[in-house]
């Protein structure tokens, strides 16, 4: 009776030994908890029995357990071999109904088991909640069933409830086979691993079953967690997207935009508030330099399956998945192929060479087939096709034979199915959006698919027919028939995507690869600088180059090609977009020639690619060959050519030279006002390039001017949120802070960065420059906590997204080093300074104005570690190279003059300094005027150097009176007021800035 205590074994009174299939772990490790907190003593153990022994004698051995044998009864408990439901009945009879104070069950199915399984007395657990599921434990082992105290900790949730976030996980496979020491070997290294580095890589060959293992993990230990997401990561920008979507799952309080969402989501990881126990899967994520960056850290685990060992090198444990074992190859064989004996599961595995994915495919169509395994195998050995080659070299060569016959199969039975494969092979592998295709009008489709495309019936007899064969799993998890009806993406291995493109004549292909690139063509967007859209072509541009888009004369097409550079641009993708516009240049002019308009067209969107890794050389011969060619043809006065000089003038910018390109930049601001007025976006753009070259020219004011003139017209024009609009706050609040006017650029900047990383993703590139501005405006304004973490934030974010050789990267690298100088390690600060003067030599040659500059910063450097001789040379190279490179008037040369003054005294030679700063002071108030930061910091130095003469009657005037402008122009309290107060003698930092 309920209640009361009754011995719960024969021996070890106390004891009970949990008899589980390891498919029901799950409820193993709940009931163990349960008997646990009740003081019973619990053996868990996996029922595995090896085929070659009689199942009796596997029965019997469990009678030599511990205490009292629970059994937890399930479709799997009797799969495992396979064997019959009358084997298992002779042999309950035989050992289990003799011994009934031994063995107890319950049962977690609705499946039919074996008859003979009523001796076991099974407690149902199907269907009822926790409470009552324990509660008939309970009863069933004759343990009291009275409630535990109050306050009692948290156990294994109960199998039945899911983690309170679920997402994207693929169906369970019934058929999954085996795999239980690597299952454990993934669960072990996860749980040891420290907090922040629960990361495991399932690796190993296509077509090993990882995704099938990753599925399996998720099943066997989801209960552990409190959020399960499964996202796609072969593809980076995919991966961002799908991750963002967890945000809303999480409750996390976001706008719409998946920028946002992503780096709330992150935080929230890291955090792991509001949940600490979540595993997220990254699916097929071979390339680790992709997205290891954006793999979140935090108190959860994450599972990467992969074909790349390289994930150890990124924090990652590996484990290894094999091809099957033999006898897991046989026991599957004959689950998926039940009228195969066990001597001819073996033969069809030695044949098949144990790889899931092949046994998969094989299997299930040879249970249905009349032909004998020996028959089959005389198949493989060549008397399909005698000409079969592999097609990839981690692809077993018996694949492309076995397919061949699985062909005609699906040929025979649905002929749509294959037609539609055909069509799905000239997308990426993986993850196929089928539904671009079914959003085409039937008349665009090829005869033999348009029927399948607009008849539901059919449409889901094919994907049921692949799905049977394991050629293609659904990316929807809702029921079968509603998921292929919706169509929306469908899965299909890269094995099975390879050998499907081989087996296609040649008008096939011609006309499926038509229909692919109209289908992409017409999901464009058509707005490739709207970053509401960028998922949108995130997901079109893998598509590309197995459409083989770059050989289509379709215009449409061709637009297409073109957009995603231009989103690639935008969004920072800029290797990626670089490959593709090479191959594009390459195509196109083989296809139209060199002269072509869209060969022009190309070249720009190639050049901005190629412009924003720093490969200035290369974009202005781009761009000034476009030049020429465009104004000999149609004159200066065209839209072509203004902007083909535009890119020349931001080639020209990107060199340093800076006077070409503001000439340039001129006639095409007033050629576009003259043909398309003042307000066009192209003509704000030009007048945005001309705010630009002025501030390199060091021409604060006038850029300030014009910027602010774009700054308002973008505000009624475009939308607040827009890119270009938020870019041309950056350049405000930019002008703001090199004119000294720190709190409004603040003010502007602090608002606009949080709008960045809202809009655009924390990790975009214009992002990172909003958030590095936003750090020197903290400088300026002495808040050195927060600009540190500012500075060594997005310089870290940016080395991930862009590399350390990236101009924005080697930008945010030379501030980070002179903060450092000043208020942080001085050894950190050398070290990247010294990659930075060399990385900026190496890029754009020792003559440009950014090697002179950091060159200046770097000598500082050396005087704060004592090497006094060499920071004096280096300086005076520096500054005779920016003077040789910009003039004398220009503020980089004063400041490096500034600077120069300073290490001149250091080695005694005080009357060349006070001489300089003397000039310096001069030039400055001509160039800035009198109140200016850096003509304020001249006017300083230059009372240092005169006390060093012991001008001491004249160093006091000309301080007192700079200290009486600081107070005036930046406030008594402002850091700058202060330091120059105390005497410390003012320097001067070069700031790279953008192009």
């Amino acid at each position: 009776m309920p209640g009361t205590r009754r011995p719960v074994g024969v021996t070890g009174a106390n004891t009970v030994t949990i008899s589980f299939a390891g498919f029901n772990r799950a409820w193993a490790a709940w009931i163990a908890d349960r008997l646990e907190r009740r003081g019973v003593e619990v053996v868990q153990q996996r029922w595995d029995p090896p085929v070659s022994i009689p199942l009796e004698e596997s029965l019997r051995d469990l009678t030599l357990a511990r205490g009292r044998v629970l059994v937890i009864l399930s479709d799997w408990y009797f799969q495992l071999g396979p064997r019959s439901h009358d084997e298992w009945n002779r042999a309950l009879r035989s050992e289990v109904a003799p011994n009934p104070d031994r063995f107890a069950a319950v049962c977690v199915t609705t499946s039919a088991l074996p008859g003979a399984t009523s001796a076991l007395g099974a407690a149902d657990l199907t269907n009822v909640g926790a409470e009552e599921a324990e509660r008939r434990l309970l009863v069933r082992l004759g343990l009291p069933t009275d409630p535990l105290p109050d306050g009692t900790p948290a156990g294994p949730r109960f199998p039945s409830d899911t983690p309170q976030v679920w997402g994207g996980v693929p169906r369970r496979n019934i058929r999954f086979t085996g795999r239980e020491q690597l299952l454990t070997d993934a669960y072990r290294a996860l749980q040891e691993s420290g907090p922040g580095a629960g990361v495991v890589t399932l690796h190993g060959m296509s077509g090993v079953g990882k995704t099938q293992l990753a599925a399996e993990y998720v099943y066997r230990f989801g209960s552990e967690y409190d959020v399960v997401w499964w996202v796609q990561a072969d593809r980076r920008a995919l991966y961002r997207q799908k991750l963002a979507e967890l945000a809303p799952e999480l409750g996390l309080s976001t706008g719409p935009e998946y920028g946002e969402r992503l780096r709330a989501v992150r935080d929230s990881l890291r955090r792991g508030d509001p949940h600490s126990h979540w595993l997220l899967i990254l699916d097929g994520a071979d390339e680790p330099d992709q997205i290891w960056d954006l793999v979140p850290t935090g108190p959860g685990h994450v599972l990467i399956t992969s074909r790349n060992p390289e994930w150890s090198e990124h924090n990652s444990n590996l484990v290894e998945v094999p091809v099957y074992r033999r006898d897991e190859s046989v026991a599957f064989i004959r689950r998926r192929a039940p009228r195969l004996t066990p001597a001819e599961a073996d033969q069809l595995a030695e044949a098949l060479e144990d790889l899931p994915l092949l046994l998969d495919q094989t299997a299930g169509w040879l249970n249905d087939s009349d032909l004998s395994v020996e028959e089959y195998i005389e198949l493989l050995e060549g008397g399909i096709d005698q000409d079969v080659v592999k097609v990839s070299a981690d692809f077993p060569l018996a694949f492309q034979t076995a397919w061949s016959i699985l062909l005609n199969k699906l040929r025979d039975t649905v002929p749509e199915s294959v037609d539609l494969l055909r069509l799905c092979s000239f997308f990426a592998p993986g993850s196929i959006p089928v539904r671009l295709l079914k959003e085409m009008p039937p008349g665009d489709l090829p005869e033999q698919v348009s029927g399948l495309m607009s008849d539901p019936l059919l449409w889901n007899r094919a994907i049921n027919q692949l799905r049977q064969y394991s050629v293609v799993r659904l990316e929807s998890h809702e029921s079968v028939v509603d998921a292929a009806s919706a169509g929306e993406s469908i899965y299909m291995h890269r094995m099975v995507h390879q050998i499907v493109g081989h087996d296609m004549s040649e008008e096939n292909r011609q006309e499926f690869i038509d229909v692919v690139r109209r289908a992409l063509a017409a999901a464009d967007p058509g707005r490739p600088t709207d970053t509401r859209l960028w998922p949108a072509y995130a997901e079109i541009t893998p598509h590309l180059k197995w459409a083989d888009v770059l050989k289509s004369t379709d215009p449409a097409v061709q637009t297409l090609v073109l957009n995603c550079l231009r989103y690639m641009y935008l969004s920072g993708e800029y290797r990626a977009g670089i490959k593709l516009g090479e191959r594009a240049l390459a195509a196109w002019r083989e296809l139209f020639g060199e002269d072509h308009p869209r060969i022009w067209e190309l070249s720009y969107h190639y050049a901005n690619l190629l412009r924003s890794v720093g490969d200035y050389a290369a974009t202005e011969a781009i761009e000034r060959a476009a030049v020429e060619h465009l104004r000999a043809k149609r004159g200066t006065h065209e839209l072509e050519h203004l902007r083909a000089a535009t890119g020349l003038a931001a080639d020209l910018r990107g060199l340093g030279r800076y006077d070409e390109a503001l000439e340039i930049s001129s006639w095409v601001l007033a050629g576009y006002q003259e043909l398309l007025g003042e307000q066009d976006s192209r003509t704000l753009n030009a007048q945005n390039n001309l705010a630009t070259t002025l501030r390199l020219l060091g021409r604060y004011a006038e850029a300030l001017e014009l910027n602010g003139l774009t700054l308002d017209a973008r505000r009624q024009l475009l939308r607040q949120r827009h890119a270009w609009t938020l870019y041309s706050e950056i350049n405000y609040a930019t002008d703001l802070r090199l004119l000294g006017r720190y709190n409004e650029a603040f003010s502007l900047q602090n608002q606009s960065a949080q709008v960045h990383r809202r809009v655009l993703g924390p990790d975009n590139p214009q992002t990172l420059r909003a958030e590095h501005n936003l750090a020197l405006c903290h400088y300026r304004n002495g808040e050195r906590t927060r600009a540190a973490e500012l500075f060594t934030r997005v310089l870290e974010r940016c080395e991930r997204a862009l590399g350390e050789s990236d101009p924005l990267t080697m930008m945010f690298a030379a501030s980070q080093s002179f903060f450092a100088r000043e208020h942080g390690d001085i050894d950190q600060a050398r070290a990247i300074s010294e990659k930075v003067v060399q990385g900026f030599a190496d890029m754009l040659g020792e003559e440009h104005p950014y090697v002179a500059g950091t060159r200046g910063n770097h000598a500082l450097i050396l005087r704060s570690v004592g090497e006094r001789q060499q920071a004096y040379h280096l300086m005076e190279e520096a500054l005779a190279g920016m003077e040789r490179a910009v003039g004398e008037h220009h503020p980089w040369t004063l400041g490096c003059a500034i600077n120069a003054s300073a290490i001149r005294n250091l080695i005694g030679d005080v009357e060349s300094a006070v001489a300089l700063t003397d000039s310096v002071v001069t030039r400055a108030i001509e160039a800035l005027g009198r109140t200016h930061p850096l003509t304020l910091s001249a006017r300083i130095a230059h009372a240092a150097d005169l006390r060093g003469v012991r001008d001491r009657q004249r160093a006091e005037k000309v301080e007192t009176e700079a200290l009486d402008d600081l107070v005036a122009t930046l406030g008594a309290q402002h850091v700058h007021t202060v330091s120059a107060r105390s005497r410390n003698r003012p320097y001067w930092d070069f700031e790279p800035q953008m192009i």
